[in-house]
């Protein structure tokens, strides 16, 4: 039978505001959900609305959701060459942070960024420049380094980088990390092969501890490519039996699963019951 505590949700057009997003969550069975903080290719922020945030808040305590994931927008990034792109990424930030606060048990997931040419070293410092400037110890919000493909110029791609930004950020404690499954894949650790293996690479240079949630896509591209492309679960690369032996790894089971998956909402339903199927 299905574990009671497997958390699964997808991603959520915050359009018509937060009770919409958890109304639209329980109508496919999802005990969680991600949403943008706001446009994905950036701009103004929603005003934010108490009374509907507190509606949402209602929905989760009574429906013991796990956290709420809030994705930055794709055009934040901290470590441009371009300093007012930084200083936009940098100040919506904080902005999304602040807002955060009135929803208590929520993460906040970013990429780290592209150094564009100025090669990683730089990049991982400006990053941390940027942390440095947004992050506070009063902050209930936990934000999350997402893990990436390693397409071109991305920061983030290994391990390795993933836990150098952690190390050097004044707050690197407060600090935790989202693998996305397609993204891992295709940065070259083979999760479908030897998914022992690469959480015990990940423990070792980062810490399971700091691994706090799961984005849940397969890939449509093949092992090590470098690209980000997701696919629709079990029509990738990645496969069904390594998503179910993913979602019931006894280090990964009880932790929130996103999906990312190229859907609609009904799309959406039926994978959440495909992978409710195969929980052990």
């Amino acid at each position: 039978m299905p574990d009671d505590n497997f958390y699964i949700g997808c991603h959520l057009s915050f359009a018509d505001g937060y009770k919409a997003m958890a109304d639209d969550a329980l109508s496919i069975s999802a005990n969680t959900f991600q949403y943008f903080s706001r446009n994905p290719r950036g701009g103004k922020a929603k005003d934010f609305d108490s009374n509907d945030a507190q509606k949402l808040i209602d929905i989760a305590t009574q429906q013991n959701f796990a956290p709420f994931l809030v994705h930055a927008p794709y055009t934040y990034n901290l470590c441009s060459k371009d300093e007012s792109v930084r200083e936009f990424a940098t100040r919506c930030m904080l902005e999304d942070l602040q807002k955060q606060q009135n929803i208590p048990n929520s993460l906040y997931n970013f990429h780290p960024g592209s150094h564009v040419g100025q090669g990683v070293e730089m990049g991982i410092s400006l990053i941390v420049e940027a942390l440095d400037s947004v992050m506070s110890e009063d902050f209930s919000t936990t934000i999350l380094l997402e893990a990436m493909a390693g397409k071109g110029s991305e920061v983030g791609g290994t391990f390795e980088e993933l836990a150098e930004i952690i190390k050097r950020a004044k707050l690197g404690n407060l600090l935790g990390v989202c693998l996305d499954t397609c993204h891992v894949y295709s940065a070259g650790y083979d999760i479908v092969n030897d998914i022992d293996g690469v959480l015990e690479k990940f423990d070792s240079i980062v810490g399971l501890s700091r691994l706090k949630a799961i984005h849940l896509n397969d890939s449509m591209t093949e092992f090590a490519s470098h690209k980000d492309r997701h696919a629709k679960i079990g029509e990738g690369s990645i496969g069904l039996d390594a998503i179910a032996r993913i979602i019931n790894h006894p280090k990964l089971r009880n932790l929130p699963f996103y999906l990312e998956t190229p859907n609609e909402l009904d799309g959406y339903a039926k994978e959440i019951e495909l992978l409710k199927s195969l929980r052990s």
